[in-house]
């Protein structure tokens, strides 16, 4: 069974945690990794940089930026990743655009994920149509799980179309806005939460933007299987490098 599956059967709210790979220092990318499993993360986001995030906040824009400076590239990160399950055993899932995948080329992209253990994807920029009409059966081939966001503005018929083409959980856009923006959730949130959760969804959610503390990671998980926080941890360690991640962690739960 993919990791992904098996984590979301436990019996607990799952905390993911995103970050760019390659920053803030470009061989930075597996000792983050390793420190967030080994301080309680569920699951881990490793943003695979691109030089027009589209969905992405200022936050996460900037980390983006320096990774590519730093000399992040698809390659690189593979060969970084590629004996991290000597030392790491959570799901990872690689959130990236899917220009560079087409340049790699996404059959040859999707054998690599999978000969390094990667999980899942999450390609916002990928149509859901599109990916069930001409990827589908070669990320099944592979065993990864492709991720789709929902947002407020999706209607319950779209909704109800990647839940059944999806085998893993929804990424739960927590609002019409780009990463970081929102400073917490009132009532709009909430009655979405719930509308959601009121579909009765074969997959789980997870709820992405907007976590950032404690109060948040509770508000997204009343309805949710979990919560994704990115910017406030981008944010973390452009005050802290990679350290200090165990009080990162533990300020949340």
């Amino acid at each position: 069974m993919n990791r992904i599956n098996q984590k979301l059967q436990e019996d607990k709210k799952i905390l993911s945690i995103y970050f760019s790979a390659g920053y803030p220092n470009l061989n930075d990318t597996v000792q983050i990794i390793q420190d967030l499993e080994k301080n309680g993360v569920d699951m881990i986001e490793i943003g695979l940089p691109f030089s027009d995030p589209l969905a992405d906040g200022p936050t996460i824009q900037a980390s983006s930026t320096q990774a590519l400076h730093n000399g992040m590239t698809t390659q690189v990160l593979f060969d970084q990743l590629k004996d991290i399950r000597k030392t790491v055993s959570i799901p990872l899932v690689i959130m990236g655009y899917f220009n560079p995948m087409l340049q790699y080329g996404v059959e040859a992209f999707c054998q690599k994920c999978a000969e390094i253990g990667i999980d899942g994807l999450i390609i916002p920029d990928l149509p859901v149509d599109v990916y069930a009409e001409q990827y589908k059966a070669t990320f099944d081939k592979y065993g990864l799980k492709n991720i789709f966001l929902i947002t407020p503005q999706t209607s319950d018929e779209r909704i109800r179309f990647i839940d059944s083409v999806s085998d893993g959980f929804i990424y739960m856009v927590s609002s019409a806005s780009v990463t970081g923006s929102s400073a917490g959730f009132g009532n709009t949130q909430e009655t979405y939460f719930k509308r959601i959760a009121d579909l009765n969804l074969k997959n789980p959610q997870i709820v992405g933007f907007g976590i950032n503390n404690a109060e948040t990671f509770n508000q997204a998980t009343q309805y949710a299987k979990g919560a994704i926080i990115g910017s406030a941890f981008i944010t973390h360690l452009k005050e802290n490098g990679s350290k200090k991640i165990a009080e990162f962690v533990k300020a949340i739960r």
